[in-house]
């Protein structure tokens, strides 16, 4: 099915009552873009604080209607809605639907990371020639970690490098699940994945049913999770909350634990660092691009 698209560039002031303007006038979805893109004052947004939704400076807001939209009429009620709008600021084109996910999964190709352990997406049937092979298959949805990202990849590369035979494991921050299977693919007897993200929950649950491990994974909200110590522990969120949560981490592993964490940008580690020092040792740094793992094991 079309859709109609209309776009408009904003002041980040303005951004807020203009996207419940545009929702109210029975918008569909609205996507917040830099208008700035491509120009030398374009700003990444790469960690938000705690609390924070950032937002840049000039923002153009797209939003989607139903094809068959009065168009006349949904510009006139913006502009009541929102009098200071001029007709003039309101692009209008018609856009072709399109599984948005099936076409990123159009590019989305097998992946090694380690000696063993293959990333496969759900359209492509892996070898059987490769008996040493560890194949998750995945679909990742909307929810984070595919293996692409330097941080997934980062801890991916750190579990195929352990011995997770009839370990447990505690994943915080499991995203589409890919690191909480990819640990029982390699052995690990259960996994506990934690995400704040419900929509996390749902895609990790389905990637874990599609490789046959989800009576083996374990899935919550961080509220619900009760710490239980687990002989292994992953973390790939970011650096503010990594921080944060480092108490509520060092229960999560028993003595002698491996542990990793990832989602930390270059310059970020030496700080986390002096953090994780109370609680764990051997630390070591791993950089792929611009992003940090930090590894080490549980104190007794």
């Amino acid at each position: 099915m079309p859709f109609l698209e209309l776009s408009l560039a904003v002041h980040q002031s303005d951004q807020e009552r203009i996207e419940l303007a545009l929702e109210e006038a029975g918008a569909l979805a609205v996507t917040l873009l830099d208008a700035e893109v491509d120009t030398p004052n374009e700003r990444a947004i790469l960690e938000p604080g705690v609390g924070e939704t950032p937002v840049w400076d000039r923002i153009v807001l797209s939003a989607l209607f139903d094809a068959d939209t009065d168009r006349a009429g949904l510009v006139h009620l913006l502009c009541e809605l929102a009098p200071d709008l001029e007709p003039d600021q309101l692009r209008l084109r018609d856009v072709a639907d399109q599984d948005w996910t099936r076409v990123w999964m159009d590019d989305f190709k097998p992946m090694r990371f380690g000696r063993r352990l293959w990333i496969y997406p759900w359209n492509i049937e892996p070898p059987t020639d490769d008996a040493d092979a560890i194949v998750v298959r995945l679909d990742p949805g909307l929810a984070f970690g595919t293996g692409t990202h330097p941080t997934t990849a980062l801890c991916l590369e750190w579990l195929d490098s352990l011995d997770l035979a009839g370990k447990s494991v505690v994943d915080y921050g499991c995203g589409s699940g890919v690191l909480a299977i990819a640990a029982l693919k390699l052995g690990a007897a259960r996994v506990d994945g934690i995400d704040n993200d419900p929509q996390a929950i749902v895609a990790s649950r389905d990637n874990a049913e599609r490789n046959g491990v989800a009576d083996r994974l374990a899935l919550y909200l961080p509220d619900a999770f009760a710490h239980e110590p687990a002989d292994v522990f992953v973390a790939n969120i970011l650096a503010g909350p990594l921080a944060q949560l480092a108490p509520r981490f060092a229960q999560c592993a028993k003595p002698g634990a491996p542990f990793a964490l990832s989602g930390i940008l270059q310059g970020q580690q030496d700080e986390l660092l002096a953090i994780y020092a109370q609680w764990f040792g051997d630390l070591a740094v791993a950089t792929r691009e611009d992003w940090v793992r930090i590894s080490g094991r549980r104190r007794a």
